[in-house]
């Protein structure tokens, strides 16, 4: 099938404490979102990329993708207000039945196996959301009380979300309300079951500025492994 990545760059870097929106930060000498685009271009050769960013860093976007010898595969578009606004950007763009992920540009360790499971999945049962089990004590507040939740039955989700064309484009055509925390709340919303896919660890979301320390480690340690 044909294949689109609808990559979310939309952040403005205030949780980063920084200027620079953190999709644009360097990592070992390459900024945050190069890792993502390269990886899903070595994943699928034929795969159509949505980049979705701040109309003020379209630009800086544009750059980035024009480093690629396969640049004419990227396209560019501005986001909106909210996540689920700049997703429904770049949906836009899809125009053909295809698989579509929908993915963080700063979740730059996403690999090229997690991108395959969750495909196949996607082509299998229509969805597939990459979920990893919570590994720490989970409690549930309810106003001034607070319960433990059985993490057993708790699992973190991530990205890349990833639908059949047929669900996801219909999905994103109802309005917005808070509700919709990812694309798998939208495409429930829109009366649609969703399906979970083995996520990793390693897939973690640059956030704070100790993951660049991580993340600059894990790829430390991915090379190493390339050379030995």
């Amino acid at each position: 099938m044909k294949k689109y990545a609808v990559i979310v760059a939309g952040g403005t870097g205030k949780r980063m404490g920084n200027t620079i929106p953190k999709q644009f930060l360097l990592l070992k000498g390459k900024a945050v979102l190069w890792y993502t685009l390269e990886t899903f271009m070595r994943a699928y050769s034929d795969i159509k990329i949505i980049l979705v960013l701040p109309e003020q860093h379209v630009n800086k976007g544009k750059i980035i993708a024009a480093s690629f010898s396969e640049s004419n595969q990227i396209e560019t578009v501005c986001g909106g207000d909210t996540r689920f606004h700049s997703v429904q950007s770049g949906l836009r763009a899809v125009k053909e039945d295809s698989v579509v992920f929908v993915h963080d540009a700063v979740r730059c360790l996403v690999s090229v196996p997690l991108i395959y499971r969750c495909y196949k999945t996607a082509v299998e049962k229509g969805s597939a959301i990459p979920a990893v089990p919570a590994t720490d004590s989970i409690r549930i507040l309810n106003h001034t009380y607070h319960s433990v939740a059985n993490r057993a039955q708790v699992r973190i989700i991530q990205t890349p979300q990833t639908f059949l064309s047929s669900i996801i484009l219909p999905a994103f055509e109802q309005n917005y309300t808070d509700a919709f925390t990812d694309e798998a709340t939208v495409v429930e919303a829109n009366g649609t079951q969703v399906f979970l896919a083995e996520g990793e660890y390693d897939n973690i979301k640059i956030t704070r500025p100790v993951d660049m320390m991580i993340a600059e480690r894990i790829l430390e340690e991915r090379s190493a492994l390339k050379q030995s």
